[in-house]
């Protein structure tokens, strides 16, 4: 049984107090809970642990999808596998941060992965800064937390310099239009990038302009001129850019390839966004414990979830009984893709039957701890839950 503790101050105003309304989003504090989830000192540091031992596992599937050639048995675009073997063969190209969705960890359950949000995940104002304010505006001690996730991002921004020193610290942070959420999300990078010493802006993915020789460019509103950046995030998946803007993929290929721009999250994320990559990893780690067993078909006489290859936000996930009929289902615009199967695995729940799917992030070492609460598919109408070490 998940245990909570109720908070009455909302963590706004000290947000606001302390400088950071900057990343109170529209979308950030209205599904925002006022209670935590009670975590013990051994089950945090359970988390930690697991977070790290995965990623591990994580780096050595994905060396094996690219020495097998297995690229495309995981859905990955054709036209993405250059840059992909490009990025992953080159340190330069760092994997700037990810979140872990894990089942269990609570009241004696065993820790389970559920996927690795790698490329473009989302829960960071709250995760990292919201979750911080909320023990600060209601007296408790900032330290009863496993987060460290604005602190980690700073660091890996200042490796990302370190590593390409021959490049200007210049980063343009780019997203899709009408996203207050994913605003939020790169206000928090931003301020994090500024940190560690980069000259940080901002630009909508469709009005930034591309060059395979040149790089990348932002056109400054007052002046007219267009000014250039040697780094380039964007909180747009990497398929996307593939099935949607395969121009945009070439031209992204060439850049990298002449030096003209390092791009966050690089392109071999995809390797771990892709749901492909859980079989891979049973098939690698049989019984591993911190693994469910994942295969191209519902095994039969056992509960599983069904997952597309590149959904998002629960989308598409049906849950399967042992006699392969579906217990719950969410629909989604992903139903065309390609599927695996995953063990079923209940998430712990509250006094009230709410479902706790615990986010742990990863930048360069497991750094952040936050739930998501919902239903028995955890879509994009889930809460999101702060939590306290205690």
């Amino acid at each position: 049984m998940v245990k909570l503790k109720s908070l009455p101050l909302s963590p706004e105003a000290q947000l606001r107090m302390i400088g950071w309304d900057w990343m109170l989003g529209t979308d950030t504090l209205p599904y925002l809970t006022h209670e935590l989830v009670l975590v013990k000192p051994a089950e945090a540091q359970a988390y930690y642990d697991a977070a790290n031992e995965l990623y591990d596992l994580f780096v050595i599937a994905g060396q094996h999808v690219l020495d097998q050639n297995r690229l495309t048995e995981l859905g990955i675009p054709e036209n993405l596998h250059e840059l992909i073997r490009l990025s992953w063969d080159d340190d330069r190209h760092l994997h700037l941060y990810g979140r872990f969705d894990l089942a269990g960890g609570l009241d004696g359950q065993p820790i389970k992965l559920i996927e690795f949000n790698a490329d473009t995940a989302t829960c960071l104002p709250e995760t990292g800064l919201v979750q911080w304010a909320h023990l600060k505006a209601n007296g408790l001690d900032d330290q009863q937390q496993f987060n460290t996730l604005f602190e980690s991002l700073v660091e890996n921004f200042q490796t990302l310099r370190q590593q390409n020193a021959d490049l200007t610290p210049s980063l343009l942070i780019s997203t899709m239009r009408d996203s207050p959420e994913d605003d939020a999300n790169v206000s928090v990078l931003g301020e994090a990038a500024r940190e560690a010493g980069f000259d940080v802006d901002y630009e909508y993915i469709d009005t930034v302009e591309f060059s395979p020789s040149d790089g990348i460019f932002k056109q400054n509103a007052q002046t007219g001129q267009f000014e250039k950046f040697d780094f380039w995030f964007k909180l747009v998946p990497w398929e996307s850019i593939a099935w949607d803007s395969p121009e945009l993929a070439d031209l992204l290929t060439q850049m990298v390839k002449n030096r003209k721009a390092v791009v966050v999250n690089p392109a071999y994320t995809l390797l771990f966004q892709s749901k492909g990559i859980l079989k891979i990893l049973w098939e690698l780690n049989p019984y591993h414990p911190l693994l469910l067993a994942t295969t191209n078909q519902p095994v039969a006489g056992r509960s599983s979830a069904e997952k597309v290859l590149f959904g998002r936000e629960g989308a598409n996930v049906r849950l399967l009984d042992a006699n392969g009929r579906a217990t719950a289902e969410a629909t989604g615009e992903y139903g065309e893709q390609a599927k695996v199967y995953q063990e079923f695995v209940d998430f712990p729940r509250d006094a009230a039957g709410n479902y706790y799917q615990a986010g742990v992030f990863f930048a360069g070492e497991g750094c952040g701890l936050g739930y998501r609460r919902g239903g028995a598919i955890l879509d994009n109408t889930a809460q999101f839950c702060g939590h306290v070490i205690e």
